[in-house]
């Protein structure tokens, strides 16, 4: 069965959706009530207890109806019994409720009681929703116009045959039981007497029992009017209205009053619809039925017992005697007419019941005891249409029925001549009792009339179109105006005709009626000539000397007043240009206002009747602001106001204070107050002229607050009403002070000096300071400075709040002065946030005098409590926004509110009203018209700022967090608690009434994602979330995500909202997706469930497609599974959010050009500002920038006016309407704009929703897909598509161009990782070689799409640096297919280990493809290579820094493909190298000087201009180099300054100092721009010609390179000196670069100017010592860090790189002492000589302080680089062999090698077997790569330092040539280079040595390089000249070029040969190993 609750929302949605019900909506309803068609013939009728069943709940085992058993127990048997005892229900259903109660509450851990309150509320709650479906549906038949026909058919259909089963005597009989004290009723004794309802709140059960019987008795109002009321139901129906009037007896329950008139007016109804539905074919059914007539009349003469069951019994006589007299008129009409004896009869009997009912008075009864009450006044709108619509035809047929009108007549003379006989108002005097006598004899004579009157009064003023067309009260009307002669009648038609004028129609006949009178009895002419009759004679009597006016008389006041009141009326409601003329003399209203002896009730009448003309026009209210003047009372011209306190004088005059405090006060009247400030409250709001701040109105705002307002509670009040009424306009008069009318800092600080405070103490200073004119006060400082220090203003408005809301919801409903309460309430409300909203600006002024109103609130906690509670007041929507508001400020500023509402006992309370607010929003039948107006909204809104703040917060109470502990270890429970999180979710779970909830829908979304984001709140929302009972993000993923936006012409609006709906949603399943932990089984399976749903293309067969992408990968686009694919979801969802935006550019229509300098309309609309500021513009709730209407209207009119003046426009009425026209146009047009503008953004929002959604789920969970390239393809296809759409906006591709960049890093990360798919956990050295790519024609998709984005017309600088980066990725990608962290040879050694034929037959199809690949780019980037170069170009001469680093990184990648030199040539072309190295040499100065941001940006530019330089240095092998030359590179880079800059020790650590600048240290600036500096002159060292470079000086090169080191020989000698603290890289990377440059170039210098040979012999002396011998911090750090098996993955690199470098400073050293040995003949000592000052050698020698490279250095640099070169072999064979092995290794093992050798950070033992093998087969690759280099260049060391020894140990060259030919005495060869001593320490140290080269020579005599078997041979002649043998070493080429094949390049060493003279030739092959 149906879930009632269920059927209740189907049949709201249903009757919501207007005409236009979807068929399958309606279908659905049709269903429901078809299964609820039983539930409502048995209409709660319930199976009673059972004593079977009973015995089944006892024995804890219960079989529900689909046969399963529910075990229960001992608690649940009690309840369950409980339950059945106190429901009167059936004991198996009672275990269903507490089934069913456990579902919706979660009762685990709950007391038995509350178990059984929740589930009796369940009960009671599902009854209610079956009670207003039936209700809602007889509603839909009766009321319902703008409903589909057919569904009203259908419904009325279904309805009556309901009503024709006995459904209505069902409904009669359960308002009788319901209130009787039993079970089945409304309780009892034993029986519990509270309920918990669906909020969680404690309700008692017999106020439940009311409400239902209420809601019965409205259907039973519905059923009356669809299928007639039959005899005996009428009966009963009597009965009943007995039963229940008697029930009022001595009782104030509202409920029980609205049952009883309900029913009396079903009867009403019933009777009136009968009668008027009769016709003289078809009579009505109760007029057939005479024996009905008889009982029923009988029964109504009854005599009812009491004087309320009377009364409404004489309500029923009046209708059943018209009910008689409208069939007996039928019958006269029919064509058939009945006997006259049945004629006559009814006549009679309607004659008998008219004359009983007007005995009894029904007329007043109706009046006070049903219209005038609180129960009637806040009945339901449309019940109350329907009373007075069924009053108004009781009315209209008494009086056009011809007995009606002869009794009408009759009680109208009656009252005449009664009322001309005597009459005495006991409101102005006492009465004897003999007048008491009489005055009851002349009210039983003249009331029924006079109370005819004030019913028809009540009807037509309450629905006044019921006056349209009314013939029958119109003449009635005249008929009762003629010959009154007496007030009291005159009142009541004068009351009457107020009543008639409720209406513009209404008002327009009253007005001709008193103005086209033949009489003057009445009329205006009455009205005014009387004011003016009285107006004369006071002044007449105030000329005669001691004369005293003469006394007012009391009835000429009374109908004075009610004239006025049909004037106020007729004026309020008139048409605006007709009201205008018709009273064109309006000083008669004020001449009498000063006389002290005219009523103040009829100075009240008066000053109403004026209010009503200050809306007619400016001129008017100038009019009535003189007049007042001229005419009125002074407010206080006797007395002074200080301060508060008022002072009075001795001689008291008759103003507005006196007569207030003596005159009204005694009378306990204060209408004269009340009219007084109401008029003046009307005036002040249409006052426009602000120029003095409301200076002018001081006098009024103090009267009003020291008179009035400080005392109201104080006064006797005869009419509590008017207290209230009182109260409201001082009210309103404080808020217009407020909000009109605003202070400058000026004037606020100009009252700083006369604060209480400030006030100066001595004589001499008062005096002084008298001197100085003190400020004007102003209304509204006068105002703030009360509600800031809590006086009288503000202590009245907390005594009024502070009442409570729940005495004002008590008092709303049961007093007569319930509205103005609520109405006070609500502008207190408003007070107190307007002050919230000013009292910042002012405290910054008067600290700490006046403080903020918050702080004052805080003074006492219950003021702040009172005004948080009245969110519970739902009677107002505007009361409980305002109470919404508060609670806003007050959590922005007081961090302690949550602990003050805890310490309240409030917060169970305060959560269960903010949810009940929330859900009554949801179900309203219309959205608010702004988000200002919407409840729901604001809630939403001050959850989602609350939410940033410190915990705990509103956000976490109000959501149910937990505020007493943690609030990230919440475990969120909406089931169990009545919440806001429970409503937004029962709210976003259909998203229903999307037309309705739209801002509540979108909200709800931006608050769930701010909760899934925050720190605290994230885990316990994302866990509600993914719940298995919600399913939030899968569910809405299906549901709502990929649904067709709503249509723009249909409803923008509800389309705005709808992109920034699936915005959130998107950005929620981008936050789910990011923060999930991927270790709970639970996230993991949600994640992957998700991303399925997101980026999967199910097939029909997917596992026999699974092998669609080969880790190959070229063929993936071509194998991919395509015929039965659905496309991917997410790529659904791009599609919705790509659609041509709606123009906002601010172009007026062409039909408005015309006007537009005439009205200022382009300067207006061209300032940014706000209004805030005098500007146009505001911010909305969202964030986006829109045209304030109101505010460009006035600045229109305001430049229409400059226009009246300067053009004479009034004059040309033309002129005059195209402007006004004109205006209206902007503003459609300024309304249509702003919507433009929210959609637009809506667009640009959803689309970084789905950008988000899509780079979290590939960057971060792309793991758990499968067929992820062909994703990413498809992806990064669609958006490069959609950003060169036509329909892309900029920023839409701005957005687009990040995804794509996303896809593009994933695609490089992806073709380097491990491939997937695989069955088995091995990996193999193919896996590192071939990786899983996209084929070459998706490449050339790619491309081709890319350069068709960057070459878009609507472009930005960001846009294309985006782009950019994405080429740059792409070209990056097509490079090749193996790890650029992998070393080639090492990966050729792993291929060659078991290589097969097939294998190379892979590696050549693989290289082709490459081939093919990159001739494709380079055609691409051909076609348009001028558009494309036109781009960079532009970028680079005029974009700003970021763009001009990001077009040369672009031209460095193109740079690299252009193997046809094309790219090189346009650059060369077009001067972009020459400006780049002007740039570098003019502009880098002051980039590395001075530490600003822009200077860093600055200094990055150049960093990528000095790359692209390096490019094209080493582009096409020299011929880049020589571009460059030829350019004069090295002449710009001399000139650069910056590489000149000085730096202290101290520079290194600036940005330590500096921490949190993110600027870089003055060091590592400086570092940016050297490094590259130097590269690119080492790059050009590579043009040096060797033949040419021999002779000193050498040849052009050469000289260049010399003169830029001569140049900058500060630089160098700095770098040389390396003698820094600390371990810097960048340090040791200028070492090896400045080394590298000097080796190859400065012994070809002709001079050493500037010591650089000497201090390149000192670094040789510290970096050729031993390693644990040295001191040097390099050398010290690598030591140490090899101490350690593991080191941190930063560390690990670090270290790596170290070593590295220091090989290569210790090659560059060692090639220089080479050079200066074989080409400068330099020879060394063994150790260091001991010369003296005449020997040979002296002055070569003389070292002085300075070191001397020696032999014995040399062979300690040999030791120490054979110790290293044998450490790096073995681990590079060590690792080459774990890699051949690593799928024999253990688990453990494999990540034992991660985290020895990884670089990065990796996941470890999360990530499978298979990766994790992959991942420790690509870093043991790794790291032997760099084995790799470190043996290559130690191999070149140890060549150099043999070469060098060679050339000592051969006794022909170890004294040089030019030392021979000075013809020295050369006796001593040997002591030349040291003693006998030395050489035989120096032999036997490196003959041992030069064994084990020899053996590791003949070890890798098969594996190792030609340079071991070069080496080799060195060794093995110095091994024979060490023993004594000369060796004639044989050619070296020979040996060289057996073991390699191909040619070597190689510098020649000539050696003489003392045997026979020869001269050999040593070839030294050089290094082949790049500069990196």
């Amino acid at each position: 069965m149906v879930s009632h609750r269920q059927l209740l929302t189907s049949v709201e949605a249903a009757l919501l959706a207007g005409p236009h019900l979807p068929a399958l909506q309606r279908a659905e309803l049709a269903h429901l009530l078809h299964i609820s068609l039983p539930d409502f013939r048995s209409f709660l009728q319930h199976a009673p207890p059972s004593n079977a069943d009973r015995a089944q709940v006892l024995a804890k085992e219960v079989r529900s109806g689909n046969g399963s058993m529910t075990p229960l127990d001992d608690q649940d048997v009690q309840i369950a019994l409980k339950l059945s005892d106190d429901l009167h229900l059936n004991e198996l259903e009672c275990v269903s409720l507490l089934v069913a109660a456990h579902q919706e509450w979660i009762l685990f851990g709950r007391e038995p009681l509350e178990i059984l309150r929740l589930s009796e509320g369940l009960w009671f709650t599902e009854r209610r929703a079956l009670i207003t479906t039936l209700q809602l549906l007889l509603r839909a038949v009766v009321l319902d116009d703008e409903l589909d026909p057919d569904l009203v058919a259908d419904i009325q259909q279904y309805v009556e045959n309901l009503l024709k089963a006995g459904l209505r005597r069902n409904l009669i009989t359960l308002v009788k039981d319901l209130s009787r004290e039993e079970p089945a009723g409304c309780g009892g004794p034993g029986v519990e007497q509270f309920v918990l309802d669906s909020r969680g709140s404690l309700v008692r059960r017999s106020n439940v029992s009311m409400r239902e019987r209420l809601s019965l008795c409205q259907c039973l109002v519905f059923s009356g009017l669809i299928v007639r009321i039959e005899p005996q139901e009428m009966r009963e129906l009597y009965s009943l209205l007995k039963d229940c009037s008697h029930a009022l007896n001595g009782c104030q329950e509202n409920v029980k009053l609205q049952i009883a008139y309900t029913i009396l007016f079903v009867i009403v109804i019933a009777l009136i619809s009968d009668a008027l539905s009769g016709t003289p074919e078809v009579p009505s059914i109760l007029s057939i039925n005479s024996a009905f007539h008889k009982e029923f009349q009988e029964q109504i003469l009854e005599n009812a017992g009491d004087d309320l069951a009377e009364g409404f019994g004489s309500i029923v006589r009046l209708t059943w005697a018209i009910f008689l007299m409208l069939i007996a008129s039928s019958r006269n009409h029919a064509a058939l007419p009945p006997p006259s004896s049945s004629v006559s009869s009814e006549l009679g009997n309607a004659s008998l019941m008219l004359d009983k009912a007007c005995d009894s008075n029904a007329f007043k009864f109706i009046v006070e005891k049903v219209l005038k009450t609180p129960a009637f006044q806040n009945d339901d709108d449309d019940m109350i249409f329907m009373y007075c619509a069924y009053l108004h035809k009781m009315l209209t047929s008494l009086l056009s029925q011809p007995q009606g009108r002869d009794k009408v007549k009759t009680l109208r003379d009656s009252a005449m001549v009664s009322l001309e006989t005597f009459y005495y108002d006991s409101a102005y005097a006492s009465m004897n009792d003999e007048e008491v006598i009489r005055q009851q004899r002349v009210q039983a004579h003249a009331q029924p009339f006079l109370s005819l009157l004030a019913l028809i009064t009540e009807v037509y003023q309450r629905e006044p179109e019921l006056t349209v067309d009314n013939d029958a009260l119109w003449n009635f009307a005249r008929f009762v105006s003629e010959n009154h002669t007496n007030h009291v009648s005159l009142v009541a038609f004068l009351a009457m005709l107020t009543g008639l004028a409720s209406s513009e129609e209404g008002s327009r006949k009253v007005y001709v009626l008193l103005q086209n009178k033949a009489s003057w009895s009445v009329s205006w002419h009455t009205l005014f000539s009387s004011l003016s009759v009285y107006e004369q004679q006071f002044k007449q009597s105030l000329q005669t000397t001691g004369a005293l006016l003469p006394p007012f008389q009391e009835g000429d006041a009374r109908a004075l007043e009610a004239y006025l009141r049909v004037l106020k009326q007729v004026m309020e409601n008139g048409n605006k240009h007709e009201k205008s003329h018709w009273f064109p003399d309006i000083e008669p209203l004020f001449k009498l206002l000063s006389y002290e002896n005219v009523p103040p009730s009829l100075k009240g009448a008066l000053r109403d009747a004026i209010a009503t003309f200050s809306g007619i026009s400016p001129v008017m209210r100038e009019r009535i602001w003189s007049l007042l003047e001229q005419y009125d009372l002074p407010l206080a011209a006797g007395s002074s106001s200080i301060g508060y306190q008022v002072q009075s004088n001795a001689a008291q005059i008759y103003d507005m204070a006196f007569e207030l405090n003596e005159v009204e006060a005694r009378r306990e009247e204060y209408s004269s107050t009340l009219s007084y400030i109401n008029l003046l409250n009307d005036l002040i709001a249409c006052d426009t002229d602000a120029a003095d701040k409301g200076a002018r109105f001081l006098g009024i705002f103090k009267f009003v607050r020291d008179h009035v307002f400080a005392t109201f509670s104080q006064r006797a009040y005869s009419d509590s009403k008017e207290k209230w009424q009182l109260v409201v306009a001082c009210l309103k008069h404080f808020k217009l002070m407020l909000s009109l009318f605003s202070p400058t800092d000026d004037d606020i600080q100009n009252q700083v000096d006369y604060l209480p405070e400030f006030k100066i103490a001595s004589a001499h200073e008062l005096h002084a300071s008298s001197m100085v004119t003190q400020p004007a006060e102003l209304p509204t400082i006068e105002v703030m400075k009360d509600l800031m220090s809590g006086k009288t203003i503000f202590r009245n408005l907390m005594n009024i709040v502070m009442l409570g809301v729940n005495t004002i919801m008590e008092e709303r409903v049961t007093q007569c002065h319930g509205p103005q309460l609520e109405e006070a309430i609500n502008l207190s409300l408003e007070l107190v946030l307007l002050g919230l909203s000013k009292d910042a600006v002012y405290a910054d002024f008067w600290r700490p005098v006046y403080h903020p109103v918050d702080a004052v609130l805080s003074h006492d906690s219950r003021q702040i409590i009172s005004l948080l509670e009245y969110i519970r007041y739902d009677a107002s929507q505007t009361i409980q926004q305002s109470s919404i508001k508060i609670m806003s400020i007050l959590s922005a500023r007081q961090s302690q509110l949550v602990s003050i509402i805890l310490e309240a006992g409030v917060a169970d309370n305060l959560i269960e009203d903010y949810a009940a607010c929330l859900e009554a929003r949801s179900q309203d039948a219309n959205a608010p018209e702004s988000f200002k107006e919407d409840s729901g909204f604001l809630i939403l809104q001050l959850l989602i700022s609350n939410l940033r703040r410190p915990a705990p917060n509103i956000t976490h109470l109000l959501l149910k967090f937990d505020v007493d502990g943690p609030v990230e270890r919440t475990v969120l429970q909406p089931k169990r608690h009545f919440s806001c999180l429970r409503i937004l979710l029962n709210v976003l779970e259909k998203f229903s009434r999307p037309e309705v909830n739209a801002a509540l829908h979108e909200a709800g979304l931006q608050l769930f994602y701010d909760l899934c984001v925050d720190s605290l709140t994230s885990l316990p929302t994302i866990e509600l979330l993914q719940s298995e009972k919600y399913k939030f993000f899968s569910k809405h993923l299906d549901m709502f995500a990929c649904e067709p936006l709503s249509k723009r012409k249909a409803n923008q609006v509800l389309r705005t909202s709808q992109l920034h709906q699936r915005a959130w949603l998107l950005k929620l399943f981008a936050v789910q997706l990011h923060v999930s932990d991927m270790d709970v089984i639970t996230q993991r399976a949600n994640c992957q469930h998700l991303l399925s749903q997101l980026f999967s293309e199910e097939t029909e067969s997917r596992d026999q497609n699974s092998n669609a992408l080969t880790i190959s990968g070229v063929q993936m686009l071509a194998r991919a599974p395509s015929s039965n694919l659905q496309r991917m979801k997410v790529l659904e969802l791009l599609d919705i959010v790509q659609f041509q935006p709606p123009d906002i550019e601010a172009e007026l229509p062409w039909e408005l050009q015309g006007v537009k300098e005439d009205l200022m309309v382009t300067e207006i609309l061209a300032s940014s500002v706000t209004i805030d500021e005098g500007g146009v513009y505001y911010h909305s709730e969202r964030g986006d920038r829109l045209i304030e209407l109101t505010a460009f209207r006035d600045r229109l009119w305001q430049e229409y006016k400059h226009l009246e003046l300067q053009q004479n426009v009034s004059f040309n009425e033309q002129r005059q309407v195209s402007l006004r026209e004109a205006v209206q146009h902007l503003l459609r047009w300024a309304w249509k704009f702003n919507k433009n503008v929210e959609e637009q953004a809506s667009q640009l929002h959803m689309l970084v929703g789905w950008s988000q959604l899509v780079e979290v789920g590939i960057s971060r969970r792309f793991d758990l897909l499968d067929f992820r390239l062909h994703i990413l393809f498809e992806i990064l296809d669609a958006s490069l598509t959609a950003s060169i759409s036509q329909d892309c906006s900029l920023k839409m591709a701005i957005c687009l161009s990040q995804v794509v960049m996303t896809c593009m890093a994933k695609l490089q990360e992806l073709s380097f990782s491990c491939p997937s798919g695989e069955d088995t956990d091995d990996v193999t050295c193919v896996d590192l070689l071939f990786s899983t790519r996209l084929s070459n024609s998706a490449c050339q998709t790619i491309l081709s799409k890319l350069l068709a984005a960057m070459l878009r017309h609507e472009t930005s600088e960001t846009l294309r640096s985006r782009q950019y980066s994405t080429l740059i990725s792409y070209l990056h990608y097509c490079q090749g297919t193996i790890d650029p962290d992998l070393s080639l040879p090492v990966m050729r050694a792993l291929l060659l280990e078991g290589q097969d034929g097939e294998q190379e037959r892979d590696l050549e199809k693989l290289d082709k493809e490459q081939a093919e690949l990159q001739k494709i780019n380079l055609a691409a980037v051909k076609t348009d290579v001028v558009s494309l170069i036109n781009v960079l170009t532009k970028d680079l001469s005029q974009g700003s820094e970021m763009g001009k680093a990001m077009a040369c990184y672009a031209l460095d990648a193109l740079l690299g493909i252009d193997s046809d030199l094309i790219i090189l040539s346009q650059l060369q072309n077009r001067g972009l190298l020459q400006a780049c190295l002007v740039d570098v040499s003019t502009n880098s100065y002051q980039a590395v000087l001075l530490p600003s941001p822009a200077s860093v940006r600055r200094l990055y530019t150049l960093e990528a201009e000095l790359a692209l330089l390096l490019r094209v240095g080493y582009q096409n092998k020299k011929r880049g180099a020589q571009t460059l030359f030829a350019m004069g590179v090295l002449q710009h880079l001399t000139s650069c300054r910056a590489i000149d800059v000085q730096l202290s020790e101290d520079a290194k650590w600036e940005q330590v100092v500096k921490s949190g600048t993110g600027l870089r240290s003055q060091h590592d600036r400086h570092h940016q721009i050297v490094s590259p500096v130097l590269r690119i002159v080492l790059c050009l060292a590579t043009l040096i010609d060797p033949e040419s470079a021999t002779e000193k000086g050498g040849d052009e090169v050469t000289s260049e390179i010399l003169e830029f080191v001569r140049g900058h020989h500060g630089l160098f000698a700095r770098i040389l000196r390396d003698d820094k603290s600390g371990v810097q890289l960048d340090d040791l990377e200028e070492l090896d670069l400045v080394t590298a440059i000097l080796s190859k170039v400065w012994h070809l210098g002709t001079t050493d100017e500037w010591g650089f040979s000497q201090a390149l012999y000192n670094l040789a002396s510290v970096y050729f010592i031993q390693e644990g011998e040295s001191k040097n911090r390099f050398v010290c750090y690598v030591s140490e860090a090899k101490r350690f098996t593991i080191l941190a993955p930063g560390a690990l690199e670090v270290t790596r790189r170290m070593e590295l470098l220091l090989a290569r400073v210790r090659c560059n050293l060692i090639s220089f002492l080479f050079c200066m040995v074989a080409k400068q003949g330099m020879r060394f000592h063994i150790s260091d000589p001991i010369l003296s000052s005449g020997s040979l050698l002296a002055s070569q020698f003389s070292l002085g302080r300075h070191r001397q490279p020696t032999l014995s250095l040399i062979a300690s640099l040999l030791e120490q680089c054979f110790s290293d070169l044998e450490a790096a072999t073995e681990e590079r064979s060590l690792l080459l062999a774990k890699v051949q092995d690593v799928n024999e290794l253990s688990c453990h093992e494999v990540d034992d090698i991660i985290k020895a050798y990884s670089r990065v950070e990796h996941p470890g033992e999360t990530e499978g077997i298979r990766k994790r093998r992959y991942v420790a087969m690509v870093e043991m690759c790794s790291a032997a790569g760099n084995r790799e280099s470190v043996i290559a260049i130690h191999l070149l060391i140890i060549e150099h330092a043999l070469n060098i020894l060679f050339i000592h140990y051969d006794e022909e060259f170890q004294v040089p040539d030019n030392l021979r030919d000075r013809g020295e005495n050369m006796d001593n060869v040997k002591s030349f280079l040291g003693s006998s001593e030395e050489f035989r320490s120096l032999n036997e140290k490196l003959l041992p040595l030069l064994q084990q080269i020899e053996r590791m020579n003949e070890e890798r005599t098969t594996t190792s390089s030609p340079r071991w078997f070069f080496c080799g041979s060195l060794q093995r002649s110095i091994l024979h000249k060490i023993g004594g043998r000369w060796f004639c070493i044989k050619s070296l080429r020979e040996i060289m070029e057996s073991s390699l094949n191909r040619s070597v390049t190689t510098n020649t060493v000539f050696t003489r040969i003392p045997a026979d003279g020869q001269l050999l030739c040593c070839d030294c092959v050089k290094s082949d190993m790049k500069v990196i």
